[in-house]
């Protein structure tokens, strides 16, 4: 069992730059494939970015490619998205999820085996 906990959103105004940031608990963190996902209000969850055991390989929407950027440190149990140059169109409940095949990259969220409980980010136009 991998327990998830994301923090670190808000409220920023268009152009502006938020840290999420994701702790895992519960198993040996680097055995994981990780990833961020969002949802905003009356839209179904959408992939946003992935990374794989070691953080050398990530994969990202088209949507977010260029100004969120995925990170890790697997020796702090976290993972990160930095996101810049923010839009209102970001605004949604952020999701990191864990996945045991740390090897690759997941895209799906049915692929994914954990979730943390999301947290809020709010951009102003």
């Amino acid at each position: 069992q991998v327990q998830l906990v994301e923090s670190g959103g808000g409220l920023v105004q268009a152009g502006g730059s938020l840290r999420l940031s994701c702790a895992a608990s519960g198993r040996t963190f680097s055995n994981y494939a990780m990833g961020w996902f969002r949802q905003a209000p009356g839209k179904e969850r959408e992939f946003v970015a992935a990374s794989n055991w070691s953080g050398g390989s990530t994969y990202y929407a088209d949507s977010v490619k260029g100004r969120f950027t995925i990170s890790r440190d697997n020796a702090k149990n976290t993972v990160y998205l930095q996101m810049n140059s923010l839009k209102p169109e970001d605004t949604a409940v952020y999701y990191c999820a864990a996945v045991g095949m740390g090897y690759y990259l997941h895209i799906r969220s049915d692929e994914y085996d954990y979730w943390g409980q999301g947290t809020q980010v709010t951009v102003s136009s």
